[in-house]
């Protein structure tokens, strides 16, 4: 068979960049996606294409110029994403739709376009990347965290959906690595105006912790091992120790002990 073919949404930097990287290394078709073009006419570590997960258009425009150039689309990583922190209660509705539209409805929009294609062929593989935080509220994460957690529980409907396509669905999520998050984040006000006064603290202990985390290649690295499984979980998670291991502790421990876990955690 023919290298696997491969679509990394938000290909361009941070994790998908990565992801991309490594899986031409190794010998996969990939093709990277960007939301502008024109700002990486130096790109040249694998195929880059114009597409906007809030974008209909382009993404049909994209998937189809991937099966006419290669006959088959193999794998969807739906990585494309943004950042959002603020006191719920000072968020804007508009700031949280945005969030929704580009984190849940962008990848079901992928999945949409890509299904008739894997359903086809007779098999597929697609992989959401949620996060560690979609299974946990975070303080002044809150709507982050949803927009993930949503995303894992329709990763588990449609697993059961597409089950008689021959068609694998799954999603990993990672906890924290250093990427550029952080710059494209909406951050609610943490100046006078708000109410919260532990928000600064507690957004200057979510930036230090990207600053400081783990290598992506990581995540890269999962994704591979996942494409190589003939049969995938449901959920996978990559990360340091310790936030994978408050996945743990989130089953067993009774839901206030764990809340006061976190509220220590963040000095609250």
């Amino acid at each position: 068979m023919d290298k696997k073919v491969v679509l990394v949404t938000g290909g361009s930097s941070g994790i998908g960049k990565s992801i991309g990287i490594y899986l031409t290394k190794r010998g996969f078709q990939v093709y990277g996606t960007t939301r502008n073009l024109d700002r990486q006419k130096d790109f040249k570590d694998f195929k880059l294409l114009e597409l906007d997960v809030t974008n209909n258009d382009t993404i049909t425009k994209a998937v189809a110029h991937i099966v006419k150039e290669e006959g088959r689309l193999d794998v969807l990583i739906n990585n494309a994403g943004v950042g959002i922190t603020g006191p719920i209660e000072e968020t804007p509705i508009d700031e949280i739709n945005k969030t929704f539209d580009t984190n849940f409805n962008g990848p079901i929009r992928m999945i949409q376009s890509v299904l008739p294609q894997m359903r086809l062929q007779k098999n597929g593989l697609i992989i959401n990347i949620t996060s560690i935080a979609g299974n946990m509220g975070l303080p002044y994460r809150g709507i982050y965290s949803a927009s993930k957690g949503a995303l894992g529980l329709v990763t588990e409907a449609l697993r059961m959906e597409t089950k008689e396509f021959g068609i694998q669905i799954t999603d990993l999520a990672p906890g924290d690595f250093a990427t550029n998050i952080a710059a494209g984040r909406y951050h609610a006000p943490s100046n006078s105006t708000t109410a919260y006064a532990s928000y600064s603290k507690v957004l200057a202990m979510i930036n230090d912790d990207v600053d400081a985390a783990q290598n992506p290649i990581e995540v890269a690295k999962k994704v591979y091992s996942i494409i190589l499984k003939t049969k995938p979980k449901v959920h996978y998670k990559v990360g340091v120790f310790l936030q994978k291991f408050s996945l743990f502790l989130k089953k067993i421990l009774p839901d206030t002990l764990y809340e006061r876990l976190l509220l220590n955690h963040y000095k609250l």
